[in-house]
């Protein structure tokens, strides 16, 4: 059995995010944080988007998070995402203090399912050789 080529959108990893897509396929969540306000951020980037310091470097984040808001998807907005509606779309609060997008996996998509607040902890989809995303589900 062929297994179908991932179809849907992919991030197109820059030399400023390598080293994020790199650890993300060894299954690690990593962050850029700033040396000069300390703050840990997302997107990977590399000027802090608080402070425009070039004094920034990496940080491993522990994966783990709050769910800071989200929405439940029934009608996929491309074909390529037909099959997974309805889906879960969100925004987490990591522990580091980033939010992050991201998609929450390992639970119902029904609004009794699901609260703001609620602990949650990343998982990594391995989509291509050179793609993985991380995602979240509830904590357990």
């Amino acid at each position: 059995m062929t297994q179908q080529p991932y179809s849907k959108p992919l991030p197109t990893p820059q030399p400023e995010s390598d080293f994020y897509w790199e650890k993300t396929k060894e299954h690690e969540l990593w962050l850029r944080s700033c040396n000069d306000c300390n703050q840990a951020y997302f997107y990977p980037r590399d000027i802090c988007p608080i402070c425009f310091s070039r004094d920034t470097t990496w940080v491993q984040a522990s994966g783990k998070g709050t769910l800071h808001t989200f929405a439940i998807v029934h009608r996929a907005p491309t074909p390529a995402f037909r099959d997974d509606a309805p889906f879960v779309v969100a925004i987490v609060d990591l522990e580091e203090g980033p939010r992050m997008p991201t998609n929450l996996v390992e639970v119902e998509p029904d609004p009794s399912a699901i609260h703001v607040g609620m602990p949650v902890e990343v998982v990594f989809e391995d989509v291509t050789e050179e793609i993985t995303l991380p995602k979240f589900k509830p904590a357990g």
